[in-house]
């Protein structure tokens, strides 16, 4: 694992710790994004940061590409000038987004947005996922934000029944519908020792559509610390 510092110049007066440190984590990233490739864009405030520089990029006569894993993503991307595409037939380059939680060896928490589903399949078809983080969420163990799981309505409190049979309290995320038209349930274990376990155990869940656990996805973490960047080779 290589461990590289970069400095970074923050913007804005009086900016947040944590928002210094998004912007710093996208900075690094923006490093990343190569001329004539089609790259997927994650939601979440740290990638509205890294959708700002990509703009200026765009703006300076990089040609890329992007699919979009939220509704809100899109339209911010399309308002900015960035090309967004609804589909692809290959593998996309690369893809750029943020987490609720990350540990030392890359699996992640994410969901907080609730665009989980379309994240998951934009980071498993591309060729290296970027994840963009602030300090906060570094974590030894995930899950202490807890697991957000897209659920079907239909048969809902069975679903919850068979998770919550699995050591997790779940709460229904009120007042929210996903992009895809699907309620979201947030699932708390405590400290979780086998993420990977975690995951397969829910996804076999019939009413589950997708698990905000990330296993084995990861290739690079980009850490803001104040005005700087941590970057991690997994």
């Amino acid at each position: 694992m290589a461990i590289i510092s970069y400095p970074v110049q923050a913007s804005g007066f009086m900016e947040p710790p944590t928002d210094i440190e998004k912007r710093s984590a996208a900075t690094g990233a923006l490093k990343f994004v190569k001329d004539n490739s089609t790259i997927g864009l994650g939601t979440g405030t740290t990638t509205h940061y890294f959708i700002l520089g990509l703009a200026e990029l765009v703006k300076q006569g990089i040609n890329v590409k992007c699919m979009a894993s939220s509704i809100d993503t899109a339209m911010k991307a399309e308002s900015l000038g960035i090309t967004v595409i609804d589909t692809y037939p290959d593998t996309l380059d690369a893809y750029f987004d943020g987490a609720d939680e990350v540990e030392p060896r890359g699996s992640l928490i994410k969901g907080g947005g609730g665009a989980l589903t379309r994240e998951k399949i934009l980071a498993y078809n591309s060729r290296e996922f970027n994840v963009m983080v602030d300090s906060s969420k570094v974590k030894e163990k995930l899950g202490n934000f807890g697991v957000p799981v897209e659920v079907l309505n239909f048969g809902i409190s069975f679903t919850i029944s068979n998770i919550e049979r699995l050591g997790g309290k779940c709460n229904v995320r009120s007042d929210f519908e996903s992009d895809n038209g699907n309620p979201l349930i947030d699932c708390y274990f405590g400290e979780i020792d086998n993420p990977t376990m975690l995951e397969s155990m829910i996804k076999r869940i019939p009413g589950v559509v997708e698990v905000g656990i990330f296993n084995g996805m990861t290739k690079r973490i980009f850490q803001g610390k104040g005005k700087e960047y941590v970057l991690k080779e997994v």
